[in-house]
């Protein structure tokens, strides 16, 4: 798996695309943000999601709560605690 950094207008974060079982991944590390960086990019990065085969993947310190207030209900999340502790939330379009 290569991961492809790309261009991202409005986000402070580096932004990275790779494919991963048929689904094109955009992913993003807000670990070491601080609010609300972690959230203004996550908005801007589900800019991202065009198709039912994209993800945005965002890496968090925490489980951010009030991250999924502001999300728009086309969009699905699903979070997952990683051996560190930080979390690994996948955003999708909702189905």
């Amino acid at each position: 798996m290569q991961k492809e950094k790309i261009e991202l207008p409005r986000a402070t974060l580096d932004f990275y695309r790779y494919e991963e079982d048929g689904l094109t991944i955009y992913e993003y590390d807000a670990t070491e943000c601080q609010p609300p960086e972690p959230m203004v990019n996550t908005m801007v990065g589900l800019s991202l999601l065009k198709s039912k085969n994209d993800r945005l993947v965002g890496i968090f310190f925490h489980e951010p709560f009030p991250l999924y207030e502001r999300i728009p209900f086309t969009i699905a999340h699903e979070a997952k605690q990683l051996e560190s502790g930080d979390f690994r939330i996948t955003f999708k379009l909702a189905e």
